[in-house]
């Protein structure tokens, strides 16, 4: 079988070592690029030494125009900014993308659908087999449980990320919201302070903690008069992640073009 090559944007992150480690040990996919920041001191080392598994042959550069053509999948986890360089870059290559960045505004999601016209990716706000399980029993509860309930929505990180609410809690609360019929952005509550009156019914409201070195954790609450379901998911380590994500690349790498998620690797929407 022929191996699919892959290429890790933002290689000497914490994200992008754990990834350059988990293609490196998955059978039938083999680290063939790899690319940082043009300031970083990392460019021009081995992406190997770098995450710790030992010399790969594949040197980090400071661009993916470089390095187009000795990659079928990129798998990028780095900034909206450079995700957006990535989609055009990619674009025009027709190379897939498996896509974890978060933080995007409206205007770069739109540029991942339009890029989508012409290649293959995936893209979700969180690659965790677990979560996107989540994803689905959120739906199902939502359904059931209707109006009568009180959401929330809860999210601890590490104190290094830079966006909040989480963009898995942001998709945790779309999810919900689609369930239930709301616009989520008519009815979410982002915090509270001071005398904020009784809680509004149909509102979801969102906490978020940012502490330490919390790798991920995401809480919601369905709250009714008497009884509260939860539907949890706890990550220890970023490992989860880059499963995930290297499952999608293997996945999206037997596609053409067209915008996928989660739901659809893991063949979810089925059930």
């Amino acid at each position: 079988m022929q191996q699919i090559r892959v290429a890790i944007a933002g290689a000497g992150g914490r994200m992008g070592r754990t990834l350059v480690d988990t293609v490196h040990h998955t059978d039938g996919l083999i680290v063939n690029a790899a690319t940082e920041r043009a300031e970083s001191g990392l460019v021009g080392t081995d992406v190997g030494e770098v995450a710790g598994i030992g010399r790969v042959g594949v040197l980090i550069r400071p661009d993916l125009d470089e390095l187009l053509g000795d990659f079928d999948v990129l798998i990028d986890f780095t900034t909206p900014a450079a995700t957006l360089h990535h989609l055009n870059l990619c674009r025009d290559a027709r190379c897939r993308m498996v896509i974890g960045t978060t933080g995007l505004s409206p205007s770069q999601r739109e540029a991942i659908t339009e890029t989508a016209i012409d290649t293959a990716l995936v893209y979700a706000p969180n690659m965790s087999v677990g979560v996107n399980l989540c994803f689905k029993l959120l739906d199902m509860a939502a359904r059931v449980m209707g109006d009568d309930v009180d959401i929330e929505i809860i999210e601890a990180h590490h104190r290094h990320k830079v966006d909040a609410p989480s963009g898995t809690a942001l998709r945790m609360g779309e999810v919900v919201a689609a369930a239930l019929g709301r616009d989520l952005d008519k009815v979410a509550l982002y915090g509270r302070h001071g005398h904020t009156g009784p809680r509004e019914g149909r509102t979801i409201g969102f906490e978020t903690i940012r502490a330490g070195d919390t790798v991920g954790e995401h809480t919601v609450w369905f709250a009714a008069e008497g009884e509260r379901v939860e539907i949890a998911h706890k990550a220890s380590n970023r490992m989860t992640f880059a499963r995930g994500a290297v499952r999608a690349a293997r996945w999206v790498a037997e596609r053409e073009r067209g915008q996928f998620d989660m739901q659809d690797v893991l063949g979810l929407r089925e059930l």
